[in-house]
């Protein structure tokens, strides 16, 4: 406890601070214009001429006599502003800034300590661990509100920059991934086979990237943003068939020696294509990866692929990924010249070229992953042949079994929401958004859905959380609301797994929006008929 020398001990100090907290309410609406401003302090005199230096300003006064208490509040109320007393018992000022700090949900918000230690190495271990100032008692009153107001000017001008520099970034990744889906469909559109092929492959892609993130050789390459810049750079692979000729290109039969030269310098015309791009935007642009993969994807470990021969390390990781993912994906796949191979016979070839293709270590990545790529094939199969073979069940036919009109959708990416509510809405559905599933379900509960599409992995509460809390809900209505769970991540989730959790299905993202209408279709038959 530290004596303020401000003021004398009042009558009943106690009842006072009852009193200045009794109507305080603790709340994560920050959309008010009313700033709030957390007091804490074990000593009531203390905490009573603070309320009363600040009171009448128009600030929301919280009040914590101990340092878990202004913890508590500060995790729930996320006040503009702390006044922080530093000696206490059990937790002093010192520890609570550093937990403050040191979370994510409150390293954010400013603190100043006020205290009677007035030496120059307790100011600056205070301002050491994150404070913004540093008031000794006995306070002044004019000082305390001059400082209050600054920093609270401060904080909005930092939060308003905050806004802006992230909607400037929310709007350049938009940006990115229109621009790779924009050349994708393009290069779609010159290949007929590579519609279905672009989607399997960034996700075989992606499932790799992840499981090699942590192994020796590629954890420092595959860190922070490279994994998603990965799976947005993969579908531009074949760009370069865009340059080859169509008696080539859509040749219904196997090529000859001549005209397989030529299909070749689709790795050439790709990288050449990307470069120039890339050399406007800066080495270090998101087209970095792309251009990488365009160019390597036809490498082999061994030094005999095409259009460098480079071999082991010399190809880049990138390149080596994609090399795997592409023969995969061909081999399972129907084309005018062959038949789609069993899974089986796809990971029996893929091991034969362990070491002479591909990364041994990469090769391993995928044994471990081969369900995960069968589930991945099975939910992009452009054919049913395809899908026997891989030994899953034919799509049912979408006929007109009801109407879906009202979709929710809950995702925290804001560049997937906007991508995923542009295709939404583009098929005349009503889409409402949410951020996360404590959202979603304030939602549920007071609208009406046809169907909830829900992201797995958010922030609060994530996409099992929210399944279970909506079946909870209809647990006695009769009804059981269609959900089906949306993502990139759990490359492992599958359509009898999907269920077992309360999902009526999922589905991988990007979302391909042609397989959507069926599972939408398929789920309001079902739906119809229980």
């Amino acid at each position: 406890m530290e004596a303020n020398g401000a003021a004398p001990e009042s009558c009943q100090p106690e009842q006072k601070v009852r009193n200045m907290s009794k109507n305080m309410t603790f709340s994560n609406d920050l959309s008010g214009r009313e700033d709030k401003i957390l007091l804490v302090d074990d000593n009531t005199t203390n905490l009573q001429l603070l309320h009363e230096t600040l009171d009448g300003l128009g600030y929301k006064l919280l009040i914590a006599k101990n340092g878990k208490t202004a913890l508590t509040i500060a995790g729930k109320a996320k006040p503009s502003l702390i006044l922080l007393d530093i000696m206490m018992p059990e937790m002093d000022g010192y520890e609570v800034c550093r937990r403050l700090k040191s979370d994510e949900k409150t390293s954010q918000i400013p603190v100043i300590f006020i205290t009677a230690l007035a030496d120059e190495e307790d100011e600056a271990k205070g301002l050491g661990l994150g404070a913004v100032d540093y008031i000794t008692k006995p306070i002044k009153p004019e000082l305390v509100r001059a400082r209050v107001h600054n920093h609270l000017e401060l904080k909005r001008h930092q939060d308003h920059l905050e806004k802006l520099v992230g909607e400037r970034t929310r709007r350049l990744a938009l940006t990115q991934a229109v621009t790779i889906e924009s050349l994708a469909t393009l290069a779609e559109y010159r290949d007929p086979e590579t519609g279905g092929h672009i989607k399997r492959t960034q996700n075989y892609v992606k499932a790799l990237a992840v499981k090699l993130k942590d192994h020796p050789r590629f954890r420092d390459v595959l860190q922070g943003d490279t994994i998603e810049l990965l799976y947005l750079s993969a579908p531009l692979h074949d760009l370069g068939k865009v340059g080859v000729r169509d008696n080539v290109l859509l040749k219904a039969g196997q090529l000859t020696d001549e005209e397989f030269e030529e299909m070749k310098n689709h790795t050439i015309y790709g990288e050449e294509a990307l470069r120039i791009t890339e050399q406007k935007l800066g080495r270090d642009s998101f087209l970095h990866f792309a251009r990488e993969i365009a160019y390597t994807h036809q490498e082999k470990w061994n030094g005999s692929g095409y259009p460098q021969g480079l071999k082991r390390d010399e190809i880049p990781l990138s390149g080596r990924l994609m090399a795997l993912a592409d023969v995969y994906d061909a081999l399972i796949s129907k084309r005018v010249y062959k038949p789609p191979f069993p899974h089986e016979k796809a990971v029996e070839i893929i091991v034969e070229g362990k070491g002479k293709h591909f990364d041994p270590d990469i090769v391993d990545a995928f044994l471990e992953l081969e369900d995960t790529f069968r589930n991945i094939a099975l939910t992009f199969a452009d054919f049913d042949e395809e899908r026997q073979m891989l030994g899953g069940a034919q799509v049912l036919s979408s006929g007109e079994c009801g109407r879906i009109e009202n979709i929710l959708l809950v995702e925290d990416n804001e560049i997937n929401l906007e991508i995923m509510h542009s295709q939404l809405n583009s098929m005349d559905y009503k889409v409402d958004t949410a951020v996360n599933g404590k959202a979603a379900l304030e939602k549920f509960q007071k609208n009406k859905y046809d169907v909830v599409l829900t992201d797995i992995e958010m922030p609060e509460m994530n996409g099992y959380e929210l399944t279970a809390a909506i079946r909870r809900l209809e647990k006695d209505a009769g009804y059981a609301t269609p959900v089906l769970a949306i993502t990139a991540s759990e490359f492992d989730l599958n359509e009898e797994r999907a269920k077992s959790m309360g999902f009526s299905g999922y589905m991988l993202k990007p979302l391909d929006l042609e397989l959507l209408k069926s599972k939408f279709a398929d789920i309001v038959c079902i739906h119809k008929t229980v």
